[in-house]
């Protein structure tokens, strides 16, 4: 399949990067350019690539042998797996160009004079030394109510305002940075994000929904949740706590000094403050610590089907689905008795019809909210279980832990940016 020489940056997004042999090594999600003080023409410097296990690494330019229609072949497999930080005079297409507003000064686009445009693309092209450079802007109109605008395709030096101050000016748009978003998990949303310029990184945040935002806020490092809550108004933040699991709303308050928790407490739902408060009041390390309000929890009239129809919520976490409780009403947490809990395989193998009072396992043993990590995770293991009931002294079932959980206090602090690569069959870090 031929090779091409001009392409549009945002046709990389998300293609496959190929070794010399074929070998899959990861997705390109970014195209890095140097953009100067001085107008010089913007050169493209390498590639943003995302391999199998996330990490997002810099491949120069000079790497790449070929781009074709549905993928990125490099000149070795070899390729550096520090992780991508961007450097002064670096800047990310897609992450901070598209979108910025320019002005054009092409006699030949008399329409375009005087207009404020958007980027929404750059073009780049070969040279006959293998560099690569940006010869187009591809540029439209400001929408008027509501009508989509034509896109022009300007020659760059045409284009006013694609500086670094330009780049830096606020109220940039992201609607074109998060369709990129769309469909894509949460911890691959927040780990994008995290590699944003702190100003960019702001506008995407405010731009997310309240639900999707509490998603992604979960999947950031503690001391990064908490920058990113203090950066939200308080009401706004209030609510994407409240959005969040109680337990990962918890851990984020419980990362900030209580005075600052306390604010945005008041600010919440008293229904959801309620959860979060109490599992403040565990120590961060253990079961109640640990455990989120939320399990599914039954009536012993509940039959198989309903119970079914619980864990399928999409909402629920595997871990969380993986094991129903059943407790005398209330059934919200701290539940009435606590009678056991049934596993999903044994649902499955139940008639519909059946009650799930006659299926409860009764002989696991319970977990205390006092129970420290170590136990916590020899009765995992012992258990062959991904989830446990955390009950209190008087047989009230307060939560339930989830193996994750466990292991994201286990592991160090830094490690969603430290994790090791495996790289055919080779272990680096």
């Amino acid at each position: 399949m031929a090779a091409v020489t001009r392409v549009y940056a945002a046709r990389l997004a998300g293609m496959v990067v190929l070794g010399p042999d074929g070998e899959s090594i990861g997705r390109v999600r970014d195209v890095v350019v140097s953009i100067s003080i001085v107008r010089q023409q913007p050169r493209v410097l390498g590639l943003v690539v995302e391999l199998l296990t996330r990490r997002r690494i810099f491949v120069p330019i000079l790497r790449v042998t070929a781009i074709e229609p549905h993928a990125v072949t490099l000149t070795t497999g070899n390729v550096s797996l520090r992780r991508f930080s961007q450097r002064p005079g670096e800047v990310l297409a897609l992450g901070q160009v598209l979108e910025t507003r320019v002005r054009v000064d092409d006699p030949d686009l008399e329409q375009l004079a005087g207009l404020d445009v958007v980027v929404v693309d750059l073009g780049i092209e070969q040279t006959r030394t293998r560099d690569w450079v940006v010869t187009k802007v591809a540029v439209r109109p400001q929408r008027r109510l509501g009508r989509r605008s034509n896109v022009y395709a300007v020659d760059w030096q045409h284009v006013q305002g694609l500086t670094p101050s330009g780049l830096a000016m606020p109220d940039q748009g992201v609607a074109q940075l998060l369709e990129q978003f769309q469909g894509q998990r949460p911890v691959e949303v927040a780990d994008a994000v995290r590699e944003l310029p702190l100003k960019r990184r702001f506008e995407v945040v405010n731009a997310l929904d309240d639900e999707r935002l509490a998603d992604v806020l979960q999947e950031l490092p503690e001391d990064e949740q908490v920058a990113v809550l203090r950066q939200l108004k308080t009401d706004r933040a209030a609510d994407v706590l409240e959005a969040m699991d109680p337990d990962d709303a918890a851990d984020l308050l419980g990362a900030m000094a209580p005075a600052d928790a306390e604010q945005f407490l008041r600010r919440m739902d008293p229904e959801d403050s309620k959860d979060v408060r109490r599992l403040l009041s565990h120590s961060p390390n253990t079961a109640g610590g640990l455990m989120t309000s939320e399990p599914v929890v039954l009536a012993p009239d509940t039959t198989v089907a309903e119970a079914l129809a619980r864990v399928r919520d999409p909402d629920l976490t595997p871990a969380l689905a993986s094991l129903v409780f059943v407790a005398r009403p209330p059934t919200a947490t701290p539940t009435g008795q606590y009678l056991g809990c049934v596993h999903l395989q044994r649902l499955l193998r139940e008639p519909p019809a059946a009650l799930v009072s006659g299926i409860v396992d009764t002989d696991l043993p319970s977990l205390r909210p006092e129970e420290s990590l170590g136990p916590l995770t020899r009765y995992f293991a012992a258990y062959n279980l991904v989830c446990g009931p955390v009950v209190d002294e008087e047989n009230h079932l307060l939560g339930a832990v989830s193996v994750d959980d466990v292991l994201d206090h286990l592991l160090p602090d830094d490690w969603r940016e430290s994790e090791a690569i495996v790289v055919r069959g080779e272990k680096t870090s």
